[in-house]
């Protein structure tokens, strides 16, 4: 009996120290993960994230601080998609602050002075990270520089058509947009591949459903311009026209209209599911 209760005891204290070390483990994981909780305790450890931004300023506080969670990203992990993230989050900040920086504080005026220095902080920053995102082989990357006016990167992304790196829809959009004014069938097989790598319940971009019906309305196919109207109405119906207005400038019948509907419908579902494919849409009048 007393063999038993003596086994019995040694158990209950290895179970003990077990879960003891247990406790003090997860005492000190997550003593590791709280450092980081707020902002403030990030700056305190890092100012050199922190200090030439405008810290206890009421303007831009959001883009700031997203911008330093960014920076401390791109601190532990420096690859040139985190550079990119930081770059375009210094920009959105940089653009509040061209506003901030005009606005005349009532109480400290020392804080537009300040202002003004995180405002020249972010130019200083946004050239050094695009210098070191010159040799990038990301094609978003590529786009971007392209989108800013640089002549090589423009030549860097063309180049890459037909590469796997390319598809993705944005990506597809924007070499669309390069041969639209050069040939302009060629731009449609585009941006109908675009839709295609969309997966299901993705959020897609209207301008490639806009640009479908421009494109059709311009080549004078009604059917197909009315129906890519329709779905980029149906995809943000609170920032376009009533349908009503729109049926008027294809020229359509009500039966012709009504038919074409149920084609946007089957597209529209297509395009939710992730299972769009090249659609080509039939004149109902004929």
């Amino acid at each position: 009996m007393s063999f038993i209760l003596l086994f019995s005891h040694t158990l209950s204290c290895r179970h003990f120290i077990k879960m003891k070390a247990i406790i003090l483990l997860t005492l000190l994981l997550s003593g590791c993960l709280d450092d980081y909780r707020t902002t403030d305790s990030l700056c305190n450890d890092n100012p050199n994230l922190c200090q030439p931004l405008n810290l206890n300023d009421g303007q831009c506080r959001i883009q700031r601080t997203n911008l330093i969670w960014q920076r401390y990203d791109t601190l532990q992990t420096p690859t040139d998609e985190h550079k990119f993230k930081e770059l375009k989050a210094t920009k959105e900040y940089q653009f509040c602050l061209e506003y901030a920086a005009r606005i005349e504080p009532i109480e400290l005026k020392q804080r537009k002075t300040k202002r003004i220095q995180a405002l020249y902080h972010s130019y200083d920053n946004i050239k050094r990270l695009t210098q070191e995102l010159e040799s990038s082989k990301n094609p978003h990357i590529i786009y971007y520089r392209w989108s800013q006016g640089d002549k090589i990167a423009k030549q860097q992304f063309i180049a890459l058509e037909g590469d796997k790196k390319l598809e993705h829809p944005e990506l597809q959009l924007a070499l669309a947009g390069y041969y639209v004014n050069k040939n302009k069938n060629k731009t449609l097989k585009i941006l109908h591949h675009s839709l295609s790598l969309y997966q299901a319940k993705d959020h897609i971009n209207i301008n490639i459903l806009h640009s479908l019906s421009t494109l059709y309305y311009q080549q004078h196919n009604m059917a197909a311009a009315y129906v890519w109207t329709a779905i980029a109405t149906e995809q943000q119906p609170n920032n376009t026209v009533k349908k009503i207005t729109i049926n008027n400038q294809f020229n359509l019948t009500h039966n012709e209209r009504q038919q074409l509907d149920i084609t946007a419908m089957k597209i529209s579902a297509a395009l939710k599911s992730g299972q769009y494919s090249h659609t080509e849409i039939s004149d109902p009048s004929q």
